[in-house]
């Protein structure tokens, strides 16, 4: 089964970089505000460049003068199962297994942006309306 896994990054700017294996390589986009499990949020999620597999048990620090220089830890990670779509298609539909982000989640890319897609919580047995983002380092 694959996995998806989301990168708790301080670089510049706090962001989450939310990734799925697929085809060998990790796809990945980075979540400004991370996601959310409430059904109401639409977090933008941009498309950054393939990551290989190796990289999603990354924690530690990215050197000053690196890019993404900064602190990076696993904020969840686990399984999931794509339902349906594809990244070529620009819209996916993946079922989540963590502990955090759990149940259905739809990513779609916006019409007329190269990267730009969203990351939205589906109505399903595990919403939270309630949610509130908490970091981990």
């Amino acid at each position: 089964m694959p996995v998806f896994v989301v990168h708790e990054h301080h670089a510049r700017h706090l962001h989450f970089d939310f990734r799925l294996e697929m085809d060998g390589v990790l796809k990945s986009w980075a979540v400004p505000k991370g996601p959310s499990l409430n059904p109401a949020d639409k977090r933008l999620a941009v498309m950054v460049e393939d990551h290989p597999l190796e990289y999603g048990s990354f924690e530690g620090t990215i050197a000053e003068g690196l890019y993404g220089a900064g602190a990076v830890a696993i904020w969840d990670e686990g399984p999931y199962t794509l339902i349906s779509g594809a990244v070529s298609d620009g819209k996916l539909e993946v079922r989540l297994e963590g502990k955090k982000p759990k149940g259905i989640f739809v990513m779609t890319k916006m019409k007329g942006k190269e990267k730009e897609w969203l990351l939205i919580k589906k109505k399903d047995g595990f919403p939270d309306p309630l949610f509130r983002l908490r970091t981990v380092l």
